[in-house]
């Protein structure tokens, strides 16, 4: 039957693929995969040779087509990303669209998310909850998505390369020092880490202890008394000003150009 299978794979340990997940993976006539290598470690480990294809975010656009055509022809597809859910910070929205639009079935078989792992693990409210991917490097994108963590009324959960994890820190402090704070690290794998905070304590410990590995962060929601509205105003000057300096501006330049854009007093 045509039908395209979005199936969660273990983000870590092998134990946590679902048996309806593994079932799934030996019936399928083929499998796009993010990552052909490491989705055949999987495979191998549950004895499966299923056909691969990979598909990623530099050749979705072309791969779309190809999984078309195997539905087309009567097959059953099983989209992987390297681990996790798909389409969560992972490639596969543009193909279940495609799939969707063409009218054949998407099945979901969820399974493991580093996003909920992360959340429920962090002792940080977990009733309402914001993810907003891989926090941008710098420029207006990075501004807006501290401004949005700085004023949010839910917890948020975003993603982090462990080599920029000082630097994001860095920026909570600045918004909120006393923010409660978690940061995941290697969620079910063997060195699995969560360690919790505020913001300018974790500044603090990963300057001094570089972070290794696949890393969450997970930021309580801002104070109700409307603290968080202030730094929300706040944190976009200080963003610009870090940016600035980081350029190699001079400190009372810097104060001039951030007063002048913002509104916000040159002291």
């Amino acid at each position: 039957m045509s039908t395209l299978y979005v199936v969660a794979t273990p983000i870590g340990n092998l134990e946590d693929l679902t048996a309806r997940a593994a079932r799934v993976l030996g019936e399928v006539d083929r499998v796009v995969a993010e990552d052909t290598r490491r989705t055949g470690i999987l495979l191998k480990h549950l004895d499966l040779r299923v056909p691969m294809t990979s598909l990623h975010e530099h050749n979705e656009a072309s791969r779309v087509s190809m999984v078309l055509e195997w539905l087309g022809a009567g097959e059953s597809v099983a989209l992987v990303s390297d681990a996790g859910t798909p389409l969560v910070s992972d490639p596969g929205g543009r193909t279940v669209a495609a799939a969707r639009d063409a009218g054949y079935e998407v099945v979901p078989i969820p399974g493991p998310s580093a996003v909920l792992a992360a959340l429920v693990g962090s002792g940080l409210p977990a009733d309402r909850f914001a993810f907003l991917g891989f926090v941008p490097r710098k420029g207006e994108a990075r501004r807006e998505t501290l401004r949005r963590i700085a004023g949010s009324a839910e917890t948020v959960i975003v993603f982090e390369s462990p080599e920029r994890l000082d630097r994001l820190l860095a920026a909570l402090a600045d918004l909120d020092p006393e923010r409660p704070v978690a940061v995941a690290r290697e969620v079910t794998k063997m060195h699995e880490e969560f360690r919790r905070g505020t913001a300018v304590e974790l500044a603090a410990y990963y300057r001094e202890h570089a972070a290794r590995g696949e890393v969450t962060v997970v930021i309580a929601p801002a104070p109700s008394d409307g603290a968080g509205e202030a730094a929300s105003r706040e944190v976009e000057a200080r963003a610009r000003a870090r940016e600035l300096l980081e350029a190699g501006e001079r400190p009372s330049a810097v104060a001039k150009a951030v007063a002048k854009a913002t509104g916000i007093a040159r002291n």
